[in-house]
């Protein structure tokens, strides 16, 4: 089957459904936020087992999304969808019912990889049923938008779960929208659309995998006490493989990965820029939840509706945004978008601390919430212009890697900040403490360990509990500066790429009409 109107029958119902997919992924990204601080006291874990918890889901689905889209592209979009949806019913049980911490961790991974079936023909399936056009941008903005607000909700509906059950209930909440998806994804889905025949580059997504995988663990283990041996054999191995992966690239005959269509500017800079937004994103999200719970003292109900104003300013300017970039181009509004984000870390730094008032705080997120709105839409798009068809997968595995990869990556930087930061930050705390010489070398490991530590040995000795949490509360703020500081740094960098690399609108548009030609030209379906 093939689009062939501007989008599909039953276009609204088709479109509802592929944003309920996403969704179940796009929850399962943030649900585990605000359960942080009740899963590092149940299981009295630290710091880095909570960042690795906290990321990997991101890791499973960001290791994933580009093998896993090409097999879609070749073996049918539908099929991996359904495969997808159904797994993770059984992935959310497991962590909901973790035994411990490491069964979590595999748990949140397992999820991802499952989440990598069906999360990467959502996008494909847009771009082939609708044609190229008004129409798919608005789908886009569609997607892309309720699906950030998705899952900026998710810490809401974690939090009211903590108010009444146990942490493992969070990782319930996508079971019964995954089976509602996966009804609806089998009746209203086409079985086939735009596929192509080409055999999969299985060496390649094989090497995709590592290398990715690799990569995150690598920037997780860094700040780990004696753990740099471990993170530099996983950063010697994401080198590796990453050079092997793209020395395949450039041989296979049917790569996975094109790096010809990569290196298309519309290609590469809608791709880095979508990874710093959706990236910094995420990192922001976790920290927040943290934060507000640890320092604020929200409790996990209140620490999830704090996020609300982000969604709903998502949702709200994502018709604007893909007006804009019908009427403007991608730069501009991807440029819009980056202005609310360094408006709304400059917030954070500015306006956050320890006796910080709600409104400082909803005003940070709806910031942040406008610049993923505005920018989230012209990053997905220009994927989409700038590969054919047949690639869709290709354009929509790189589009997950925007929050996926992105979001592993850049929350892994950011939580490994806040773990050197708070650390430092307890440790001179103790140093300067006129009782430090009452503070032993496993006291003082336990303090450094996470904020949960420190609340564990604050009720171990109670005459001196407030005090040590509230140098513990000061730590955490120090440690999330340090980390909003290098999302500023990011989105920065963003700016600066799109500024000097992204084409204004006719440019743009001159450049996309060439593509497509190019694509037509080319036998195989790319340049």
């Amino acid at each position: 089957m093939t689009a062939t109107s501007a989008q599909p029958a039953r276009a609204t119902a088709v479109l509802a459904t592929l944003i309920a997919v996403a969704g179940v992924a796009n929850l399962n990204l943030s649900v585990a936020n605000v359960a942080l601080p009740s899963i590092g006291r149940f299981f009295d874990a630290g710091q880095t087992s909570l960042n690795m918890i906290a990321v990997g889901f991101s890791l499973g689905l960001a290791a994933s999304v580009l093998y896993l889209g090409a097999i879609g592209d070749h073996s049918g979009r539908k099929r991996l969808l359904l495969l997808g949806m159904g797994l993770s019913i059984p992935a959310a049980l497991l962590a909901a019912y973790a035994w411990n911490e490491a069964v979590l961790v595999i748990a949140r991974i397992f999820g991802g990889v499952c989440a990598g079936m069906a999360y990467p023909t959502t996008l494909a399936l847009i771009t082939a049923l609708w044609a190229d056009g008004p129409e798919r941008t608005k789908a886009i903005a569609k997607w892309s938008a309720i699906g950030s607000g998705v899952m900026v909700i998710g810490p809401l509906t974690a939090g009211w779960l903590l108010e009444h059950f146990w942490w493992g209930s969070v990782f319930l909440v996508t079971v019964p929208l995954a089976a509602i998806a996966l009804l609806f994804a089998w009746r209203l889905i086409p079985a086939h659309v735009n596929e192509t025949s080409e055999p999969v580059d299985n060496q390649g997504g094989l090497l995709s995998m590592v290398f990715i995988a690799s990569l995150v663990l690598a920037i997780n283990f860094a700040p780990v006490p004696n753990g740099w041996g471990i993170a530099l054999a996983f950063a010697v191995v994401a080198v590796v493989s990453g050079v092997l992966f793209v020395r395949r690239q450039r041989r296979a005959e049917n790569p996975l990965y094109d790096l010809t269509v990569v290196a298309r500017r519309i290609f590469w800079v809608a791709a880095v820029a979508g990874m710093i937004v959706f990236g910094t994103l995420m990192g922001t999200m976790y920290i927040g939840q943290q934060f507000m719970q640890n320092v604020l003292g929200y409790d996990t109900l209140s620490a999830g509706a704090a996020v609300l104003p982000a969604s709903i300013a998502m949702v709200a300017v994502a018709g604007l945004s893909a007006r804009m970039v019908d009427a403007r181009g991608s730069r501009a509004t991807l440029l819009l978008g980056f202005l609310f984000f360094l408006l709304g870390f400059a917030a954070m730094l500015v306006l956050w601390d320890v006796n910080t008032p709600y409104w400082a705080v909803a005003l940070a997120y709806m910031l942040l919430g406008m610049g993923v709105g505005f920018a989230g839409t012209p990053a997905s798009h220009s994927l989409t212009a700038s590969v054919p068809v047949k690639r869709a997968g290709m354009a929509s595995g790189t589009a997950d890697l925007q929050r996926d990869l992105g979001g592993a990556v850049m929350q892994s930087i950011l939580g490994a900040l806040l773990t050197v930061g708070y650390g430092a930050a307890i440790a001179s705390a103790v140093a300067s403490s006129p009782q430090s010489n009452l503070v032993n070398d496993e006291i003082q490991t336990q303090l450094q360990k996470s904020y949960a530590g420190a609340e564990a040995v604050g009720a171990q000795y109670p005459q001196y509990q407030s005090v040590i949490e509230e140098a513990a509360r000061k730590a955490f703020l120090e440690g999330s500066n340090a980390a909003y500081a290098a999302g500023i740094i990011a989105i920065l960098i963003a700016v600066a790429i799109t500024w000097f690399a992204y084409p204004r609108k006719q440019d743009e548009l001159d450049l996309v009409a060439q593509y497509q030609r190019e694509d037509t030209q080319s036998p195989t379906g790319v340049h």
